[in-house]
């Protein structure tokens, strides 16, 4: 992949694709199709994505699209987030195989490993028990994205590459609602509690769970490692950001956020899996490593927020779409 490389970010509106994008750009990668031609194909439709890989014909593309959110969404909208992530797969793994696209990654996800698998999680351990039960519509769907890169890879020796990030958060994170994972949710809530002056905050769950998270900057740098230099038919784990206790992470929001007031867990709400944390020895023994702590990549997500606060309704109001698939907020 070089800077004339034609490169496509396959879900450019989405936290990892924005990221994406503006890393590609600022490595001098200007040759990107993205909203071209003349706009990004509804993936879901398979003649919109085969004319769109027919013109534009892609060299590399970074499969980040698909709908995603936290345990509510999960809970609430299991068919219409499997379908969603089964048609977009399928579709771009399809014509990228058929239009000869050099290189493509696919972005799986952590809810496809077993849910008393051993920590950290290897790849190792994918498929050899069932997943959380919350989540478990998603992570089949992106399980079967892993499955049909690699039958592409035997069948045509595709150069399809899975890999499978740790809990991203950063800058176009969706903050809606029912859309957002607990990063993006916490920085929600905290911001509207402190707006209200509220004497306490509500968390979901006991705060006890331990997740590993990375920012979005340093998840797009992950990525682009990994399409510069690892060609392996197993999944790749994208990890090596900070392990926090839920507890932890809320306390460590509300003090970016500048809330004072007291956090209460309600143990009442799901927990998911108690513990999420990636082997990524196989990317660190390549030579890849993180450069932003939690703290800084907080504020940043914050300073972002702020500026675009408005274009989301707020927690304690507003309506859910049909399954709650608002579509992910767009790159400014």
């Amino acid at each position: 992949m070089n800077r004339t490389s034609r490169i496509y970010v396959a879900g450019a509106d989405t936290l990892l694709g924005a990221a994406l994008v503006e890393r590609l750009r600022a490595g001098g990668y200007h040759n990107l199709l993205v909203g071209v031609p003349p706009e990004e194909p509804d993936l879901t439709v398979a003649a919109q994505v085969e004319d769109f890989f027919g013109e534009a014909r892609p060299e590399y593309v970074f499969l980040a699209a698909g709908r995603s959110g936290g345990i509510r969404l999960n809970q609430a909208c299991p068919a219409d987030l499997m379908l969603h992530n089964l048609l977009v797969t399928a579709h771009v793994l399809d014509c990228a195989q058929r239009h000869g696209v050099v290189k493509l990654l696919y972005l799986a996800s952590s809810c496809g490993y077993p849910r008393d698998a051993a920590q950290p999680l290897a790849v190792e351990s994918l498929l050899t028990g069932p997943t959380e039960p919350t989540s478990a519509a998603y992570a089949t769907a992106k399980l079967a994205g892993w499955q049909l890169c690699d039958a592409y890879r035997r069948q045509y020796g595709a150069r399809f590459v899975t890999a499978i990030p740790a809990n991203a958060f950063g800058p176009h994170d969706d903050f809606s609602p029912d859309g957002s994972h607990v990063i993006p949710a916490l920085i929600r809530k905290a911001h509207e509690a402190k707006l209200r002056d509220d004497p306490t905050l509500p968390v979901w769950g006991t705060g006890t769970p331990r997740r590993e998270f990375l920012f979005a900057r340093d998840l797009a740098d992950a990525c682009l490692f990994v399409m510069r230099h690892y060609e392996g038919p197993a999944p790749i784990n994208l990890g090596g950001g900070a392990e926090l206790a839920i507890a932890e992470a809320a306390h460590l929001v509300a003090g970016v956020v500048g809330y004072r007031g007291r956090l209460r867990f309600d143990a009442t709400g799901p927990d998911g899996v108690p513990l999420k944390v990636l082997d990524s020895g196989p990317l660190w023994a390549l030579g890849w490593r993180p450069s932003v702590d939690f703290r800084t990549g907080l504020a940043e997500t914050y300073d972002w927020f702020l500026e675009h606060a408005a274009a989301v309704p707020p927690f304690s109001g507003g309506s859910q779409t049909r399954a709650g698939l608002r579509p992910a907020a767009k790159r400014e």
